[in-house]
């Protein structure tokens, strides 16, 4: 496979002094293309509104900073008005409307990534805005306008024409959007940063999932999620998603190293990851990463809600469910160091410490 897998940055598609959309090209990372994957970021200022839209793809949010509030309106559904803040992540079906709002002096940063296998473009979403100056009001004529929505000629004109931004606005800051309510966030969103670890290692590393039983939505959505933390000089295992899954990383702090082994035993791709990189793991590639002093943690989609990995190395690694003499005859090594080998590593499991 000589596709290029290295790790790549959002450039800004559209925006105004309310936020700006920023999403990855297909032409410069290709597996997303190849994948059918769909990476965005939207960014809103204070006062910052993003105009209700649908997609052509289903999607999962993820909140990478600040504070605010959405409204999500699923397919025969009333509208749910949640507050969203960093660490949530948020399953987005087919035929949702979502709006988004940031009342707050922090710029918030939302995270998106999906499935584009039956959009119009691979690669990439593509939005149906409700109103603006490229909503779906400016496309009819005034009498369909007026027929549909049984309204007057002044009405009509003003619902076609009064919005002059596309995408994004900036609101008024005395203008008063819905408030949230807390009962409707329940099950349509989940904090990672404090949602139970399903998996801790001390002074290494630990992982939050996103599946089918915290967040009941990613069924339909047809992926799953994680996020994982790495402390600093940790290293996360060599593995690969077992059930035929692609995986979509989006790096949301620190740094670190990054090797990926594929076909053939051949090293595929070796760099230094950071904030804001974007990578897509080919199906059945093995994959490792070794933090920086800072630390590393990401964000990943997994296109399958109740994803699968094999772990090459650590207690739960593939390795000691083999025979000892087939190991000693598929390594062609001498017992004594069969033995050496499958005696390391047999408390760490996932996430291995730094070294002492």
């Amino acid at each position: 496979m000589d596709l290029d897998l290295s790790p790549k940055l959002a450039k800004k598609v559209y925006g105004d002094d309310g936020g700006s959309y920023y999403a990855w090209c297909p032409n410069e990372l290709p597996m997303l293309r190849q994948g059918n994957i769909g990476a965005a970021k939207l960014a809103l200022a204070k006062n910052g509104f993003a105009l209700p839209r649908y997609s052509d793809s289903s999607k999962v949010a993820y909140v990478l900073q600040g504070a605010g509030v959405a409204g999500i309106i699923l397919p025969e559904s009333e509208e749910k008005v949640i507050a969203i803040k960093k660490g949530d992540a948020i399953a987005l079906p087919f035929g949702v409307i979502t709006w988004w709002y940031n009342k707050e002096d922090t710029e918030l940063v939302v995270l998106f990534m999906g499935d584009t296998s039956k959009g119009h473009k691979p690669g990439q979403f593509t939005d149906f805005f409700l109103t603006g100056a490229n909503g779906i009001f400016t496309g009819f004529t005034t009498d369909f306008v007026k027929r549909a929505w049984d309204v007057d000629d002044d009405t009509a004109t003003a619902l076609i024409g009064n919005q002059k931004g596309k995408g994004i606005v900036k609101l008024d800051a005395n203008f008063k959007m819905p408030e949230p309510k807390p009962d409707h966030r329940k099950g349509m969103a989940l904090n990672c940063e404090e949602a139970p670890l399903d998996t801790d290692i001390k002074n290494a590393g630990n992982v939050v999932l996103l599946n089918t039983k915290n967040l009941p939505l990613v069924g339909q959505v047809g992926m799953g999620a994680d996020l994982v933390r790495l402390e600093g000089n940790a290293m996360c295992s060599p593995g690969f998603s077992c059930d035929s899954a692609l995986q979509v990383t989006y790096i949301v702090n620190g740094s670190g190293s990054l090797q990926v082994v594929g076909v053939d035993g051949k090293r595929v791709l070796e760099t230094i990851v950071k904030a804001g990189n974007l990578l897509i793991v080919p199906r059945f590639f093995v994959v490792s990463k070794i933090a920086d002093p800072d630390g590393l943690s990401w964000f990943s989609i997994i296109t399958t809600p109740n994803p699968m990995f094999t772990h090459l190395a650590g207690s739960i690694g593939a390795w000691k469910a083999i025979s000892p003499e087939v190991l000693q005859a598929a390594f062609k090594v001498p017992a004594e160091t069969e033995k050496l080998f499958r005696s390391k590593r047999t408390n760490d499991a996932i996430f291995f410490p730094p070294p002492k």
